[in-house]
């Protein structure tokens, strides 16, 4: 498999989207690959899968931790339960099907063992929030020698500096990138704290900087713009159908859909091409007519007679810009007309002695 580098991906000045499936092919591979094929025609660069085990993720009395009116299952090992039926066959084939849309796959591993199997299918690694203290799973992550994206949700900065610290320390070799991230399920837009983004750039300098967000898809795909606007180089949000979009009971009541990923790709083509490139203030090629006509000279106000003096009262500034600025009136207020002038005349310094 090609090594794979986000910093050089990312030159290209795009952020790097990760449609997240999850689970929400609910263990069918013809519901997955109507995904995988959605999230392309979005314009998504990856889609990301869960690999897990429902007896090797929680024990059977794990309490819920998310909204029962979206998801009604109160119990975090009866609801792995019924999204863990894919295994090394099935996530293999899901592979070629990627290969076959030209779209990246991966997935969240969720215990040693689906790392090793993983490990020959995907060119990263994401660990979920909840994984953030595992060390055992992020040691065997980083063993593959692969780039690794971290969501950083329910962490204190403590927690962040001490992994930061610890990654660098072992494996510095291994590309690291953080993801803000709110691990609420859904995150509400007061709870979605996308100013924390600017403060992971500042305090690590030397990490990519991404966002992992939980929200309700907004009608305008704002959520995920601003993340970007504030520096979220790679942005992952829960990926579905358009069919089922708002479905409770899994994770496609928080998702979005292919139209949403068009919105989002079509508002960071449009911020690209507003914020320009230019380093310096210059007359742009398609100001030079507006700054001509829409600029303002000197003008005669009412008639000027030969031998008269200019004043302020006799003059006028107004369109268009092609005679002499009114930046430059002062050059040629006491001067004497050589003739007479009549009114709405545009000045020239050839009219004066």
């Amino acid at each position: 498999m090609k090594k794979f580098n986000f910093k050089n991906i990312l030159q290209r000045k795009k952020p790097y989207l990760i449609a997240e499936i999850g689970v929400n092919h609910e263990n069918s591979i013809r519901k997955a690959e109507k995904m995988i094929l959605q999230a392309k025609l979005g314009g998504a660069d990856a889609v990301k899968f869960q690999t897990y085990k429902a007896d090797l993720i929680a024990s059977k009395n794990s309490p819920y931790y998310w909204d029962l009116k979206k998801v009604s299952e109160t119990s975090q090992y009866k609801l792995f339960k019924k999204f863990d039926k894919f295994g090394e066959d099935e996530y293999k084939k899901l592979k070629k099907i990627c290969d076959k849309h030209k779209i990246t796959f991966t997935s969240t591993p969720f215990d040693i063992h689906s790392v090793d199997f993983l490990d020959k299918l995907v060119p990263f690694f994401k660990i979920a929030s909840a994984d953030f203290t595992n060390l055992p799973l992020i040691d065997k992550v980083c063993s593959k020698k692969k780039p690794i994206i971290i969501s950083t949700g329910a962490c204190d900065i403590k927690e962040i500096i001490f992994l930061d610290k610890y990654l660098k320390k072992n494996f510095p070799k291994i590309e690291v990138i953080f993801l803000h991230c709110v691990l609420s399920y859904p995150t509400s837009f007061s709870d979605a704290n996308l100013n924390f983004i600017k403060i992971l750039k500042k305090r690590f300098p030397h990490r990519t900087i991404g966002y992992s967000d939980h929200t309700m898809p907004d009608q305008s795909m704002m959520v995920l713009t601003k993340s970007y606007e504030y520096g979220a180089e790679i942005i992952e949000k829960h990926f579905t159908v358009d069919k089922l979009k708002g479905k409770k009971n899994n994770d496609h009541f928080h998702s979005m859909d292919f139209n949403d990923v068009k919105k989002f790709r079509n508002n960071i083509e449009l911020i690209k091409r507003i914020n320009g490139e230019i380093k310096n203030r210059i007359i742009l090629k398609c100001e030079k007519k507006s700054r001509k006509n829409a600029r303002r000279s000197i003008f005669t106000l009412g008639k000027i007679k030969k031998n008269q003096k200019i004043t302020y009262k006799n003059i006028i500034a107004k369109r268009p810009g092609d005679g002499i600025s009114p930046i430059f009136v002062k050059k040629i207020i006491n001067k004497i007309a050589k003739k007479d002038l009549n009114d709405d005349h545009k000045i020239k310094y050839s009219d004066f002695r």
